[in-house]
């Protein structure tokens, strides 16, 4: 299976097929709302902004699952990143990153770039994945790598 043969639902509820994002530099984050690490979304937003017409597409995915950190609901979470961080890249609908319902994008992306000490979980929310234009996962980084950071890593592939 390839991220290319991936849907997921979108923070509006759309199903979005990852064949979209073919040829497209993705930096794909587990996102959360009320945590240390929220501040990021300024970093991610940045990114974004400064590299999206070269080719790089953020990608947040919102989880509850450290610390509940993420209780809002989609429509709840949509309003947070607009209003406090004016998001204008694509925030899909709440998932889960580890256990029995894990969504199949961050299986694939756990199995493809292990973690500290080669462990597979994700152990919280910010982990940040950066994904070349062939669905080839480069490099997972951990929660407290800034996106600011990743920039260099990001332009070696665009």
């Amino acid at each position: 299976m390839s991220i290319f043969d991936i849907q997921a639902l979108d923070i509006d509820g759309n199903e979005v097929s990852f064949a979209k994002f073919k040829g497209k530099t993705l930096l794909i984050v587990n996102v959360a709302s009320k945590c240390g690490f929220t501040p990021q979304y300024e970093g991610l937003e940045k990114l974004y902004l400064d590299l999206k017409d070269r080719g790089l597409l953020v990608l947040g995915f919102p989880c509850n699952q450290f610390g509940a950190q993420e209780p809002g609901s989609d429509t709840e979470i949509k309003q947070f990143c607009g209003l406090t961080y004016n998001v204008t890249f694509p925030i899909f609908a709440k998932v889960d990153v580890n256990g029995g319902g894990t969504h199949p994008l961050f299986k694939l992306l756990k199995s493809e770039a292990s973690g500290f000490l080669g462990t597979e979980g994700i152990k919280w929310n910010f982990t940040k994945f950066l994904v070349d234009k062939t669905g080839k996962v480069v490099r997972r980084y951990a929660p407290t790598v800034t996106p600011e950071s990743l920039r260099k890593d990001i332009e070696a592939i665009l």
